[in-house]
């Protein structure tokens, strides 16, 4: 075994953590570091401090206006740079020996985004490369990507800390939804501490489904506290029950979209926004992904952006 390869695997380094280094001494903050990659500051800000822990050396000198390299991290910077090239250069020439998208393509989803936009798109999938298989796997547990022999996972909402690659694929708006408004039903609730007493659906596939923050485009803010004598954990079953009156719910768009075009559901104080999530294709560590996974994560982004100016 190489002498550095040994190195590294005795130091357990995860080379990933390069790339966020790179990313925040090139763009100067945390912030557009984590604008550049497609995940959250605190997931940047995680992985360099863990950097820094594991190197036993301060990389960068962080004040309230600037994040610049120390000496030691302009020395390797300029090393991680050139491995990050050379690692990029050695995915492409694997890509063009591999163009063609082959095997079977391991993933999983969320239930509610899987159903709506994922499942309908591996159809599309299977009709332009036939002789690839795929495997889906919906639900709303993280799998273990490298444990589980997965290619690649979609997961929505907001990314926790990970050593996982991620790629902001698209975002999702959170819309207030109640059955189809035909009587003014809806006509009390003027402001969102009008909802504090409304029957409401809690989905207990989030970890928090009952304290919410809406802000206007004056930029007022109102937090509430839902009350809830009905908690489901899916999201269709949710609309479901909405539907039936069971109460009001707050749903990502792409499930309610067609539902509220078709009038069965109406959106409820549409003036007031919730905070937005987005979509996001996380691929395992230092694993080489190839054509199919790359092809798929390509096809989900267009259907992303379609979506979004739908």
């Amino acid at each position: 075994m190489p002498k550095v390869y040994s190195l590294v695997m005795a130091k357990s380094h995860n080379l990933n953590r390069l790339a966020y280094f790179a990313a925040v001494v090139e763009t100067g903050s945390f912030t557009n570091a984590a604008d550049r990659l497609g995940v959250t500051k605190a997931v940047v800000s995680s992985q360099v401090t863990q950097l820094e822990q594991e190197l036993q050396t301060a990389l960068l000198v962080r004040n309230t206006r600037k994040v610049s390299a120390t000496e030691a991290g302009k020395l390797f910077y300029t090393r991680c740079a050139s491995i990050l090239n050379e690692a990029e250069e050695a995915f492409s020439e694997l890509s063009q020996l591999s163009e063609q998208p082959m095997g079977t393509l391991r993933m999983t989803a969320p239930n509610d985004y899987g159903t709506a936009i994922v499942a309908p798109l591996v159809a599309a999938f299977r009709r332009q490369y036939p002789e690839c298989q795929v495997e889906l796997y919906l639900g709303d547990d993280h799998r273990d990507l490298m444990a589980g022999a997965l290619d690649l996972a979609i997961r929505v909402g907001w990314l926790r800390d990970s050593t996982l690659l991620a790629r902001k694929l698209g975002g999702f708006r959170q819309l207030l939804v109640g059955a189809g408004d035909k009587s003014g039903q809806f006509d009390y609730i003027q402001h969102p501490s009008d909802l504090a007493t409304s029957p409401f659906v809690a989905n207990k596939a989030l970890s928090d489904p009952l304290h919410w923050l809406f802000e206007n485009t004056a930029g007022e803010t109102a937090s509430v506290t839902m009350q809830s004598d009905l908690s489901i954990d899916s999201a269709p079953a949710i609309m479901a029950a909405v539907e039936e009156g069971a109460g009001l719910a707050i749903l990502p768009d792409y499930v309610v979209r067609d539902r509220l075009t078709s009038g069965a559901l109406t959106q409820v104080l549409p003036a007031w926004q919730l905070p937005e999530g987005g979509v996001f294709a996380v691929l395992p560590a230092a694993k080489f992904r190839g054509a199919k996974a790359s092809v798929f994560i390509e096809m989900l982004r267009q259907a992303e952006k379609i979506r979004s100016s739908g």
